[in-house]
């Protein structure tokens, strides 16, 4: 993986391995790094995380922060880092937004961001970020999208956004 990442994935306390090993494998397609939160609802060594990543896991360019706000200092210390000097650019995924995916204006180095499976993003951050929190279009008859289905589609339509994949 590249010392600058192409886009940054946050999962805010995921619940399920199977759908973190699937978007950990998403983001080494796409050059993306994966970013915990704790607290997590599995451990790191889980087989079903590993078997979801398959072989790809050792690939992941993965951090595991405490808390919201060590995400934040992370964030900002890592992007800033790559020599650019730009604030980090949140995009807060809900399906309590008014805005859809498409209408974002996607660039890299941003920062997706996606709740739980079972709680999804607290309302306390959702609403401290109401004008970058972005939804996908579904019919009323369905409460939530999988996880890893939603990050795979923000992380191909924000690459699709900016252009695509650069040669590697």
């Amino acid at each position: 993986m590249s010392a600058e990442p192409l886009l940054h994935v946050v999962l805010f306390e995921p619940d399920i391995p199977q759908n973190t090993g699937n978007i950990g494998r998403s983001c080494v397609a796409v050059g993306a790094k994966l970013w915990l939160v704790r607290p997590l609802g599995f451990l790191m060594d889980s087989r079903y995380l590993k078997r979801a990543g398959m072989d790809y896991w050792q690939h992941v360019d993965c951090e595991v922060v405490d808390d919201w706000d060590h995400l934040l200092t992370r964030l900002q210390e890592t992007i800033q880092g790559d020599g650019s000097g730009a604030a980090p650019r949140y995009w807060f995924l809900t399906k309590f937004a008014d805005k859809l995916v498409w209408e974002a204006k996607f660039a890299p180095c941003d920062v997706l961001v996606f709740g739980s499976e079972s709680r999804g993003l607290p309302e306390t951050i959702r609403e401290a970020n109401a004008e970058t929190c972005l939804k996908l279009p579904m019919r009323d008859h369905v409460r939530s999208l999988n996880l890893a289905s939603t990050a795979n589609t923000v992380m191909y339509e924000a690459v699709r956004q900016f252009g695509g994949l650069p040669e590697v």
